[in-house]
Formats: C-alpha cells, sequence, structure tokens
C-alpha cells in the first residue's frame, strides 16, 4: 500500500497531517528527518522512505497523520557520489525542501554544507506551512498599465536598516519597516516597487568577514527571505509578507518580485550541498558534455538546468504560487537570457520556459521584465522570447551615459532611446513602450556616483578590486569623489537632474534606483553586494540635505504621469501617445537635427491634440547654445519654460510655466536641459507637491 501521494510537491497539511513528496530521478534511498525546534542538533524522528511503498515513479513521498504547521523537517538522499559523471549524492547532508515554503536558518553554517561529515545540527531547515486563513481583505491586483507604471527599484533591507529612518529598531530593514515607509513611496510618486531578491537567500555567500546583501544566492524559491521578518519567526515572516504587500496595494503601489531562476547559492564543485545539488545535481544543473564541470554562464559556479522538465515546472509553480498565495503583481527576471540555454549551452529562438510563462493563465495580466542578457555574454535586448515581455534596456543606459558626459557619436543614438528605441523594438514589430528605461540600477553606480567617480572603488569588498564593471560611461565632473568645490556640486546636480529628465520623459517605462532622488553614495562602489552597511543603505538624512533633487523628481514623475492619461482619465497607451504627438525633430537650428559624431544637442517639438505643444532642448555641449524655438500651435500661447536643468531649485522645475523673453529663440546652459511648453491651450501646466 502506497504511503502518501506525489502531489503536491512539498510539505502539504491535509485534514489529518501533512503529505511530503520530493523528486529525485537518480536517488537509491531517501530518508525524511523531523527536528522539534530550530536549532536541535539531533532529529527526533527519521522516516525511512521505501522504494515501492513510498516511491511512485521518480516521487519519493509520505504521509504523516497527526503533523501540523511549523514542523521542521529535512532530507537525506543516497545515490551515486561521482562528481565525473555528475552524481553528487552525499548521504550525511540535510537538504531543504525545494518547495519548502518556510525555511529556518537559526544554525545554519554554509561550511558545515561544504565540507564532509554529518552537517544536521548546523543546517538549514525546512518548515511546514499553512498558508490558509489569512485576511487579503479584498486585496485585488491593481493591474497599472506600463503607459502610466513608475518603477523604483528598492532593497527591502536597506530601506530602512539606517538607524535615521525613523523606524523602530526590531523593524528597521524588515518588510514591516518598508510598511511604514509607505507615505514616503507614495509622496514621490512611485506606482510600482521592484524588491531585489526575497527569496531565502544565503547571506554566507560572500567574502570572509562580509555578507552577502543583494539576496543574488538564493536557496529557496518559495520561501520569503527571513532575515528581513521582524518576528523571527519563520511563519510569522509569511504574515508579515503578505502584510507588505497588502499595504502596498492600499496604497495605490504594484509589487515586483526580482527573481533568480538562473542558478542557486550551492555554487561550483567547491559549493555546498544544501538542495538541488544533493537531491539530483546531474539533472538540475546544466553540466558540460560529459557532465564532469559545471557550466557557468551566470558568474556564480553554476547555471540552473532549464531545458529538465521538472525544474522547469517548479519555475512555474514558484511563480503562480507568488501571485496566487503572495497577490504579486509581476516579476523581473535576472539574467533572463540563461533561460534561452539549450543542454549544449546555446540560445534557442523560442525556449520552452519562456513561451510556458508567457502562456500561463495565472500569470497573465502580470507584469514580466526580462533582464535580457547572462554572463556568459549572450545579449537579448530586442530580440528576447514570448509576446508580453518587456525587457531592462541596457543600451538606454549606456547611450544616455555616453551622451551627458559629451562623448562623440551620441545624438543619433539619444533620438532613438527617448522615442522608446524603435530601433531595437520595431525589428520584431513589438509596439513602443517594450523597453524598461534606467540609467542606473543595483548593479553598478549610484547617480550620484555616476557623476562623482571615473573609477571604481571596491576595495572594500576583499577582492582586489576584481569585481565589478571597468567600464561605467561615468564622469566625475573634474575632482574625483566627494567634494566641497561648489562648482563641482553645481555641475554634477546639473547632471543629475538630465539623467533624470531624460529617463523620466522617453517613451518606455522608467526605473528609478533607491536613494537616486536623494543622492545616496556608494563611495564609488560599483558592486556593492556585500556591503550590508550604511555604504548600501538608504541614508534618510539626505532627504533633507538634497530635497532640491528630491522635488525635481517628485516634480518629473507628476508631469509624466499627467500625460500618460487623457482628459478623461483613461489611460494611454505609449503608441497612442506618440500617435497623438506630431514630433518634429531639430538642432539648434528648426527642421535641421545635427546627428554628426560631432554634434552634442538635439531638440524635438511634439504638438500633440488637446494638449499644446512641448519643446525639448537638450544641450551636452560644454558651452551655451542658442536654440530657435518653433512656432506655436495654432491658438496657443507663447512658449514657456517649465524646466530648466540649468537652474537651481525652484526654477529648474517651475510648478507654473513662465514666459520667455525672447519668443524666437532660447539660450541653453551648457550641459543642461530645457523643457518648454503652451500648457493646455488656453490654459497652464499646473502641477503641485
Amino acid at each position: 500500500m502506497k504511503m502518501g501521494s506525489p502531489y503536491p510537491l512539498g510539505a502539504s497539511v491535509t485534514a489529518t497531517g501533512v503529505n511530503f513528496s520530493v523528486f529525485s530521478y537518480h536517488a537509491t534511498r531517501a530518508e525524511l528527518l523531523l527536528f522539534d525546534t530550530e536549532d536541535a542538533a539531533q532529529p527526533s524522528r527519521i522516516i525511512d522512505l521505501v522504494p515501492g511503498r513510498n516511491r511512485t515513479s521518480h516521487y519519493w513521498h509520505t504521509h504523516l497523520p497527526g503533523i501540523k504547521a511549523g514542523q521542521l523537517y529535512g532530507y537525506r538522499m543516497s545515490g551515486p557520489y561521482a562528481p565525473d559523471l555528475g552524481h553528487r549524492f552525499d548521504p550525511e547532508k540535510l537538504l531543504l525542501d525545494p518547495y519548502a515554503r518556510a525555511i529556518s536558518l537559526k544554525n545554519y553554517q554554509r561550511g558545515a554544507a561544504t565540507q564532509s561529515g554529518d552537517n544536521v545540527e548546523a543546517a538549514a531547515k525546512s518548515m511546514v506551512a499553512d498558508l490558509s486563513g489569512y485576511d487579503w481583505e479584498g486585496d485585488q491586483p491593481l493591474d497599472h498599465p506600463f503607459s502610466s507604471t513608475v518603477l523604483y527599484e528598492v532593497h527591502v533591507g536597506g530601506f530602512t536598516r539606517n538607524p535615521n529612518s525613523g523606524v523602530a529598531e526590531q523593524k528597521r530593514g524588515t518588510y514591516a519597516g518598508l510598511i511604514e515607509r509607505i507615505p514616503y513611496l507614495k509622496a514621490l510618486g512611485i506606482t510600482a516597487v521592484e524588491l531585489m531578491p526575497v527569496f531565502q537567500f544565503d547571506a554566507q555567500d560572500a567574502p570572509t568577514g562580509l555578507e552577502n546583501y543583494w539576496g543574488y544566492s538564493p536557496m529557496s524559491f518559495f520561501a520569503p527571505h527571513g532575515g528581513y521578518s521582524s518576528s523571527g519567526d519563520p511563519l510569522g515572516c509569511l504574515d508579515e509578507f503578505r502584510d507588505m504587500v497588502k499595504a502596498l496595494h492600499k496604497a495605490g503601489i504594484e509589487v515586483i518580485l526580482d527573481v533568480v531562476y538562473n542558478h542557486t547559492a550551492e555554487g561550483g564543485g567547491a559549493g555546498p550541498t544544501f538542495s538541488l545539488k544533493g537531491l539530483d545535481n546531474r539533472l538540475y544543473y546544466l553540466l558540460s558534455g560529459d557532465f564532469s564541470q559545471y557550466a557557468d554562464y551566470t558568474g556564480t559556479g553554476n547555471t540552473l538546468n532549464t531545458n529538465f522538465v521538472v525544474l522547469r515546472r517548479m519555475i512555474g509553480d514558484s511563480l503562480r504560487y507568488w501571485v496566487s498565495e503572495m497577490h504579486i503583481d509581476g516579476f523581473r527576471f535576472d539574467l533572463a537570457a540563461v533561460l534561452t540555454r539549450d543542454e549544449h549551452g546555446r540560445s534557442v529562438p523560442d525556449a520552452p520556459l519562456l513561451w510556458e510563462i508567457d502562456s500561463e493563465p495565472i500569470l497573465a495580466g502580470r507584469k514580466l521584465i526580462a533582464e535580457a542578457w547572462d554572463a556568459g555574454g549572450l545579449y537579448l535586448v530586442g530580440s528576447f522570447a514570448g509576446d508580453r515581455w518587456k525587457e531592462w534596456n541596457g543600451r538606454f543606459r549606456d547611450d544616455v551615459r555616453r551622451f551627458l558626459k559629451s562623448d562623440r557619436d551620441t545624438v543619433f543614438n539619444l533620438r532613438q532611446r527617448l522615442l522608446g528605441s524603435p530601433d531595437i523594438y520595431t525589428k520584431r514589430n513589438q509596439p513602443p513602450g517594450q523597453s524598461i528605461n534606467f540609467v542606473t540600477c543595483h548593479d553598478g553606480f549610484t547617480l550620484n556616483d555616476l557623476v562623482s567617480f571615473n573609477g571604481k572603488q571596491n576595495e572594500a569588498n576583499r577582492e582586489n578590486s576584481r569585481d565589478g564593471a571597468s567600464v561605467n560611461d561615468s564622469w566625475n565632473c573634474g575632482v574625483e569623489g566627494p567634494t566641497d568645490d561648489p562648482a563641482v556640486e553645481r555641475l554634477r546636480a546639473r547632471q543629475i537632474r538630465n539623467a533624470l529628465t531624460l529617463n523620466l520623459l522617453s517613451v518606455g517605462t522608467p526605473m528609478l534606483l533607491m536613494g537616486d532622488e536623494v543622492r545616496r553614495t556608494q563611495l564609488g562602489n560599483n558592486n556593492a553586494y556585500c556591503q550590508n552597511n550604511e555604504m548600501s543603505w538608504f541614508d534618510w538624512n539626505l532627504c533633507q540635505k538634497h530635497a532640491d533633487i528630491h522635488r525635481f523628481v517628485q516634480l518629473l514623475i507628476q508631469l509624466r504621469l499627467r500625460f500618460a492619461s487623457d482628459r478623461s482619465g483613461n489611460f494611454l497607451s505609449l503608441s497612442d501617445f506618440i500617435e497623438r504627438a506630431k514630433i518634429q525633430w531639430n538642432g539648434v537650428h528648426l527642421w535641421a537635427p545635427d546627428l554628426s559624431g560631432d554634434s552634442h544637442s538635439l531638440a524635438a517639438t511634439a504638438y500633440i491634440e488637446n494638449e499644446g505643444g512641448f519643446h525639448l532642448m537638450v544641450n551636452a555641449y560644454w558651452k551655451p547654445l542658442s536654440f530657435t524655438l518653433p512656432p506655436r500651435p495654432d491658438g496657443c500661447g507663447s512658449w514657456r519654460r517649465l524646466i530648466d536643468t540649468f537652474q537651481d531649485t525652484p526654477l529648474d522645475f517651475l510648478e507654473r510655466e513662465v514666459e520667455t523673453n525672447d519668443h524666437t529663440a532660447y539660450t541653453v546652459q551648457s550641459r543642461s536641459i530645457v523643457l518648454m511648453t503652451t500648457g493646455r491651450c488656453g490654459s497652464e501646466t499646473s502641477l503641485k507637491l
């Protein structure tokens, strides 16, 4: 008689107990270990899973009556240990259930999972969870269209961990702490947070003496990271996470998760064994042709084998779980190009996993965003599979940076980026708005450091500065690092305003990096993945110190969102907006854009039905330039200045436009951007903080 059921996978609470099920094709024996406490040195019970009674096909399972939520458990699997053939079974290692909804790391030591011998006392442990009974209070997806979305990439821990966050000590750096700072996000104008990894990750996967801060080192695809819970209880973590999502939704803010399905924290051959490596290494990881080596297209030592149908199903189950049980609005897929690689490491044009995600009905309407490259050199921006995927546009980042630092041959590309990169996306008949536009993200310089450092300063990472990109297209404005020189500081502030203006006024969906709106600095570190300290945390004192930049961002977001909808309040697609806007490209002279390699300026005029006209003038030259103003629309007043990034606050962004003295030309100062408007014909463009 069979004991338990192979479905569903994981630990599932039933009316009389708990059903346990785990997959392993090559295992010859399996044990389920139960523990009474999180710091238990030995199991309280060991259940031998016997083939024929506890194995159906390749699933090992049992049902244990009387077991409830909160039960700690793990697996030990026996099988061949033959690394040259891809097998790494180790019956002395306690393994996490890949489907565990909650995980305890109370006594976890990464080293014990790396060394030979029994690691039960120092192992991570899975915990049975019952997700029923949570009161969502009618919470529903917000379904903001991309055209009215402003993304904010935020680190849950770093957002409130600083003592100056104003959050109570117990809640700093937690989901509960983020809840307390939702009013800040709302006031800024953010419509969606993109949370850096919140799957349970291995904080010990870092150089000695440091801590993995970013979280791109997953141990689980289902359990929220316990280190962000104020309760310290793995089950309490589930409710606290859901409380955060519910609170963000009540504020009108969507929740996007940065998900890591391309590798795990188990690393390469010398890495630890705590889950998939010990369950069936040969199937779960992408290996060399003779199975003796790990393929590494992620820069972490391993690459998950998404050609393996069981792993693909696990990823699909994970996505369905976060949407159905945690009410997540969408996902940003880290190193998503990896998901297109076949068993030989070659990229295939219609990777099965991507289409499975694209066509999954539970994910219909949820946002899908790809980081369309990987660490193996594969770059798929503009050619990613599927119908619904948006893409982090690395070309936007690079071209805007190069233009602002006055590189040659940048004006033509800037025009493309302002239009939503049609040179990239119309190749596959994709509509405007496919691009996720950003100038900075977690990986690289902050916006403040982009204009303050020519070179990375990564000594604190203890890797002899071998880590992090060496080419950043940054410019220090004349002085390396922090300075008290007022002229340099004014130039840096201007360059920051320029970058923000181009990002938030371009076609596509803008994404801002946490703290860029108040000039957060990492002191030149462009790879602060292991810096869980003030270097990475949000410094709330900057909100006052750089209130000028904060105000500028608020008004830019207001302006953008105003024109994402028509007068009736209906949101427009960006293609509709472009169709309504009759765009004329200019240079310093009308109808004569200079796209030559020596040019550093561009202008665009947009006449929008029922809205009036806009005229954008961009000058990356180191001297002032006089731009001829175009004729105003029929029935509208003269051109009025709304934005001039050369000016200090509040003149950099006026809450009501002011008329210019000269109605035929405007001098745009060096390295600055001006936006002129007629407003709606017969009215002003009025914004309010």
